[in-house]
């Protein structure tokens, strides 16, 4: 004869359950590590002396730390001679060295972008176009010690002498605000456009009327000796004199 089971009820206690969560991103880490420590017994979130930062800060924050590690900057010292790179005698103003030309599209963006920022600063800007004047190319290899052409890229921007680097360069230190700082104390630079040349830093050579040639009697016609390659010279009005 079989025993009939008697029926008991049974606490059945629940058992902890366990949040799982992903993080996608740098700013989800950050949110996850301040709610942590205020929940251990950190800071009061309510405490007005220690803000929090905001989520969009966070973001940036990270943003440029990436694309500092994806984009290495210019090296500012000569690998010949090692010294600092700089311009003797440009302590009071910005150099730029970039190309009007859009041959290639993507250094045309960058040289004019890079010029737009400087100006917005209102500060004294050089700017030396290696398309009006190779001279400038060659100036540019001697002071980076480059001895190869093809490895210039442009723009390259010194500001007080000192350089800086290219376009990647001074659009961090635009965006972190740095680049306010290089520029105070700078004198300002005069307002409106150039009557001479029109902002564009060149003028007609008046000793051969642009042509690059000068006639000299017996000789016959020679080079001139006081323009570049293209019968231009620089702007005697707006221009630097030269170092």
């Amino acid at each position: 004869m079989w025993l009939r089971r008697s029926k008991t009820k049974s606490r059945v206690h629940n058992a902890p359950t366990t949040v799982k969560f992903a993080c996608s991103s740098f700013k989800d880490v950050s949110l996850l590590n301040d709610d942590a420590t205020r929940a251990g017994g950190g800071e009061a979130p309510d405490s007005p002396s220690t803000p929090s930062p905001s989520i969009y800060h966070r973001n940036r924050s990270a943003k440029e730390l990436l694309r500092s590690l994806s984009h290495p900057a210019f090296p500012r010292h000569s690998a010949e001679t090692g010294r600092e790179i700089r311009i003797w005698g440009a302590e009071n103003s910005v150099v730029v060295y970039f190309t009007s030309l859009r041959v290639i599209r993507r250094t045309f963006d960058d040289c004019s972008a890079v010029r737009s920022i400087l100006r917005a600063f209102r500060a004294p800007i050089d700017e030396r176009d290696l398309s009006m004047d190779s001279g400038f190319m060659d100036e540019l290899q001697r002071i980076l010690g480059e001895s190869e052409k093809s490895k210039l890229t442009l723009p390259r921007v010194f500001i007080r002498g000192r350089y800086i680097g290219g376009a990647e360069e001074v659009r961090r230190l635009h965006e972190s605000g740095e680049l306010k700082k290089y520029l105070e104390g700078l004198p300002p630079a005069e307002p409106g456009t150039c009557e001479a040349c029109g902002a564009y830093g060149f003028v007609l050579c008046q000793k051969c009327s642009g042509s690059h040639k000068c006639y000299r009697g017996k000789a016959g016609f020679r080079s001139c000796t006081s323009c570049n390659e293209n019968g231009l010279i620089r702007c005697p009005s707006c221009s630097p004199p030269p170092v």
